[in-house]
């Protein structure tokens, strides 16, 4: 962590707005144990247990006991502070979903000029790229069957050297299939055999998107090459995937059933997937993301989730890796 304890506590004074500085300061060690970071924060030790036991402040348990990383704890002061470090910034970025598309303007509209709440959806690996080089804070991806998603998402994001400070949070599952023109659905009907070799034009999602990665898994269990479907334009999200098919730009694409509903389209389901949300250790305790883990979770979301339909929400919010 880059921010020292005593930078840390000079930045508090500072922009705190009357913030009380850490107590004991550089006399504390590195790891700190209950009794110490009470004193530090100025806090009693049972209000210390309950803050660590909601997952609040930044802490780990060795053997049964709390220990809490000084350097993280000077930076959830500062992020928590009145005008602290990044407390009015949240960039998502990486895959594009329906439901938590509106779950972030939802909160952007609800932050106004408070702070910036945006949502770019750039496919997984570009996305993932974006949060090593510290461009976006949250990165949404998703790469494979939900049974296989904690094998697979770790060994994705293991590729980038910063992953050893980031955490996987797992926000839903949601179905994964064809979106298809309604006209074709009826056609060809809902066997996905039949739909990879039949005659259609093809709305191909960007490379390194989790779309992308799941049509060609799907095309070789199916013996079929991805050099012989044809080609009709490009998409580079869910959604611009699900508008080229209602524009009649192509008559098929690979995608979620929410982005095909949400647009009138017919959707031939293959399977669940798990939609994850990756980040840095420091952004997991920053306030707006813990705000968007409660609008993930309010009855409106599950309620619009319903209505999009294709989502499994129970395990929104739980931290996935490390565990």
């Amino acid at each position: 962590m880059a921010t020292t304890s005593r930078s840390a506590q000079q930045m508090l004074r500072s922009v705190g707005g009357g913030a009380k500085a850490p107590a004991g300061g550089d006399d504390m060690p590195s790891f700190m144990n209950v009794r110490q970071v009470a004193q530090y924060l100025q806090l009693n030790e049972k209000k210390i247990y309950a803050l660590a036991s909601e997952g609040k402040v930044p802490a780990t348990k060795i053997t049964g006991k709390w220990l809490f990383p000084r350097d993280l704890v000077d930076q959830w002061l500062l992020e928590s502070s009145h005008g602290g470090i990044l407390t009015d910034r949240l960039v998502v970025a990486g895959s594009d979903d329906p439901l938590l598309y509106r779950v972030v303007m939802r909160m952007a509209n609800e932050m106004q000029a408070n702070a910036l709440v945006s949502y770019s959806c750039t496919g997984t690996q570009l996305g993932l790229s974006l949060l090593a080089k510290r461009r976006a804070d949250v990165c949404a991806i998703h790469w494979g069957p939900a049974d296989e998603s904690l094998l697979r998402h770790r060994a994705l994001i293991q590729r980038y050297p910063e992953h050893h400070q980031w955490v996987i949070v797992r926000a839903f599952q949601r179905a994964q299939g064809l979106i298809v023109a309604p006209q074709v659905l009826q056609e060809h009907g809902e066997d996905v055999g039949r739909l990879l070799r039949a005659d259609l034009r093809w709305a191909m999602r960007q490379q390194g998107s989790g779309s992308h990665r799941f049509l060609v898994e799907i095309l070789a269990q199916h013996e079929v090459r991805l050099a012989d479907l044809k080609h009709s334009c490009h998409a580079y999200s869910e959604r611009d995937a699900a508008t080229r098919v209602s524009l009649g730009e192509a008559d098929i694409a690979p995608g979620t059933r929410s982005a095909a509903h949400e647009v009138g389209l017919g959707f031939c389901a293959i399977g669940w997937e798990a939609f994850d949300l990756v980040l840095n250790k420091r952004i997991y305790f920053r306030i707006l993301f813990q705000r968007l883990m409660d609008t993930l979770n309010a009855p409106d979301t599950v309620h619009l989730a319903g209505s999009l339909s294709g989502y499994r929400l129970r395990e929104a919010g739980r931290l996935v890796w490390p565990t």
